[in-house]
C-alpha cells in the first residue's frame, strides 16, 4: 500500500477531470475555482495528456517503495527522463491532429529545453489545481488507507485484495479489475503497489509498459458531500466535552464500535456524534462492508491542533 497521495498521479489525473463534465458533485466545486488560475500550461498538457487512453508513463514515475514521491522530486524525475524514453512514448500517443503536433513535435526530438518546458507546464498547473487541495486529496487517501489497513489486519492480503472497490475483484491468484482494454500483466514475483487517488475517477490505472514497476492506481470512496465544500453551520452545534472527546477519539481512524469504546458512550451515541462531526465537516465516514470507518478531515485535524493548519507536501 502506497504510504499518501502521489503528486504527480493527482495532477495529471485532475487534468482529466478538468475537462470531464461528469461527477460535478465531487469535482464541479473544484473546477469551478481551478479554471480561473489556469493560463498558457494547459495547451501544452493537452497535447501530452489525451482527453482519453495513454498517455505517456514518464509523466507519473515510478518508484519501488512505498513513500510517494513529492511534487518537486516528481517534477525532477520527469525531467530527467532519458531522450530515448521520451521519444518512444511521445510516439505511443495516438493520432495527434495538426495542432497537437506541432506542440509534440519538440519533444519528439528528446531536447532538454522542450522538456524543461513540459515540467514548468506540469509544475504551473500542479499549484493551481492540486497543491491548494492537497490536504482534503491527503484526508481521503488516509482513509481509503485505514479501511485496506483494518482489512489486512483481519484477513491478511486475501481480504486486502478482497477489500478493493468494486470495479477491482479478486479472484485467486488472479487480480481482476475493470479496464478500458483487455490486456494482462504479469507480475513474475514483483510486488503490486496500491495507489489510491483522489482523482481517479471510474476504472483503476496502471502503467503501459509492464517493465515499469507494477502500480494500480485507484479511485477512493467519495463522501456524499462535496470534499471542498465549506464548514455550514453545523459546526456551531460542535460544543461540549463529549463531543470533543469523541473527535479526539477518532484520531487516526476507527470505526464506530471502537470509537464507542474510546470515547467512553454508547453505541448509538458514538454513532450520532460521529454524524454531528461529518456534517460540520470535521470527519470522513466510509462504509466497508457491514461497518463504517471514521477518520479526521483536514478542519478536523486542525481543530485538535488549536487551529495549526495542515501542512502541505
Amino acid at each position: 500500500m502506497a504510504s499518501g497521495p502521489d503528486a504527480l498521479w493527482e495532477t495529471i489525473l485532475s487534468f482529466h477531470r478538468l475537462r470531464d463534465r461528469r461527477a460535478s458533485a465531487v469535482f464541479g466545486k473544484w473546477r469551478t475555482e481551478t479554471r480561473p488560475r489556469l493560463s498558457g500550461e494547459v495547451r501544452l498538457l493537452s497535447a501530452v495528456v489525451p482527453q482519453r487512453g495513454y498517455f505517456p508513463d514518464f509523466l507519473t514515475p515510478s518508484q519501488e517503495s512505498a513513500e510517494p514521491l513529492g511534487a518537486d522530486a516528481a517534477m525532477e524525475a520527469v525531467r530527467a527522463t532519458p531522450p530515448d524514453r521520451l521519444r518512444a512514448e511521445i510516439a505511443l500517443l495516438e493520432d495527434p491532429g495538426a495542432r497537437r503536433a506541432a506542440r509534440l513535435d519538440p519533444l519528439r526530438e528528446g531536447g532538454a529545453e522542450p522538456l524543461a518546458r513540459l515540467v514548468g507546464a506540469l509544475r504551473d498547473y500542479h499549484r493551481a489545481a492540486v497543491e491548494p487541495y492537497w490536504p482534503h486529496i491527503r484526508s481521503a487517501v488516509e482513509a481509503d488507507r485505514a479501511i485496506r489497513g483494518r482489512a489486512l489486519l483481519d484477513g491478511g492480503a486475501d481480504e486486502l485484495l478482497a477489500s478493493l472497490p468494486p470495479v477491482i475483484r479478486w479472484r485467486a491468484p488472479v487480480l481482476e479489475a475493470d479496464y478500458p482494454v483487455d490486456r494482462d500483466l504479469h507480475l513474475h514475483g514483483r510486488g503490486l503497489l496500491l495507489q489510491p487517488s483522489y482523482f481517479c475517477r471510474g476504472t483503476p490505472v496502471v502503467l503501459r509498459d509492464p517493465l515499469l514497476p507494477p502500480v494500480l492506481v485507484y479511485p477512493v470512496a467519495h463522501p456524499a458531500a462535496p470534499a471542498f465544500a465549506e464548514p455550514g453551520p453545523s459546526l456551531g452545534r460542535l460544543l461540549g466535552q463529549t463531543r470533543s472527546t469523541v473527535l479526539r477519539a477518532i484520531g487516526d481512524g476507527c470505526t464506530t464500535s471502537e470509537l464507542a469504546r474510546r470515547a467512553g458512550v454508547s453505541l448509538a451515541s458514538a454513532s450520532q456524534h460521529a454524524c454531528v462531526l461529518r456534517e460540520a465537516g470535521l470527519v470522513h465516514t466510509l462504509r466497508h462492508g457491514s461497518s463504517v470507518q471514521h477518520t479526521l478531515t483536514p478542519l478536523g485535524g486542525s481543530l485538535l491542533r488549536g487551529g495549526a493548519p495542515v501542512p502541505v507536501s
